[in-house]
């Protein structure tokens, strides 16, 4: 088997452990090991990679956490099977948008006190009449208009509109970890959509047109609400992809990916 003639590199910077996951994966992925035979064992894998007990351990951890495998007490470590239940994606390219700066810019199309009423009273336990803030934006990559995205925050009367955006709610700071530290948690959901008139113009689409709407609900750490929002994004320029199964590479359980 060609996974016995591999080796840990005692002088790569990647740490022992996921190397050793790195070589399991390839094997599974190649089809030494399916879903009704185990893995060899930690006594076995110490011997045949040289390794310490606490590497091969962190290394059946690492492919525990990434769904690739699953352990059962007195029989092993199995390759999962490939379960449709179990799909998941991920915002990765999403976040790329806000990386690559150079090509990305988020405008602030609208920036104002609004009474609450109805949904958004609901949303943010607000009582009908306080005030919240609403802010638009429309997030544009290379020059092309590609996500439009709305949000409603609780009203700080302390900060001025535009800074409750930026240190409440930065799209960069939530999807680049600077602002999450701020918040405990969030729900999201996805669902698809057409396009109004007006946000149709914006994002230079017809009218009608399909899209993926990304909702988000943030709380801070008193549980409490204090921002609702979406995006919407262009169905033509993002869509939705992931893998399923056990892949060489270790790498995104799914991603928002930008159509060439």
């Amino acid at each position: 088997m060609q996974g016995l003639n591999e080796r840990i590199d005692r002088n790569s910077f990647e740490p022992a452990y996921a190397q050793l996951a790195n070589l399991l994966r390839a094997r599974i992925a190649q089809g030494e090991f399916v879903g009704d035979k185990p893995l060899p064992s930690e006594a076995q894998l110490i011997q045949q990679y040289q390794v310490s007990s606490m590497t091969v351990r962190r290394a059946i951890k690492t492919l525990l956490d990434q769904g690739v495998v699953s352990t059962t007490r007195g029989r092993g470590t199995f390759v999962k099977p490939m379960q449709m239940q179990t799909i998941t994606f991920s915002l990765e390219e999403f976040t790329r948008l806000f990386e690559a700066e150079q090509d990305t810019s988020v405008k602030i199309l609208q920036a104002r006190v609004v009474r609450a009423q109805g949904e958004l009273c609901a949303r943010l336990a607000l009582q009908p009449g306080q005030r919240a803030i609403h802010i638009a934006s429309l997030i544009r990559h290379h020059e092309t208009p590609v996500v439009y995205h709305w949000e409603y925050l609780v009203y700080d009367p302390r900060k001025p509109i535009v800074e409750a955006e930026i240190e409440v709610t930065s799209l960069r700071g939530l999807f680049m970890g600077g602002q999450g530290a701020l918040l405990k948690m969030g729900e999201m959901t996805l669902e698809a959509t057409i396009v109004d008139e007006a946000k149709a113009r914006l994002l230079q689409i017809e009218a009608g047109s399909a899209a993926l709407h990304l909702t988000h609900t943030f709380y801070d750490y008193q549980d409490h609400p204090v921002s609702w929002g979406g995006f919407i994004c262009r169905g033509d320029k993002l869509r939705l992809s992931t893998r399923l199964g056990a892949t060489p590479e270790p790498g995104p359980t799914g991603v928002l990916r930008t159509a060439e």
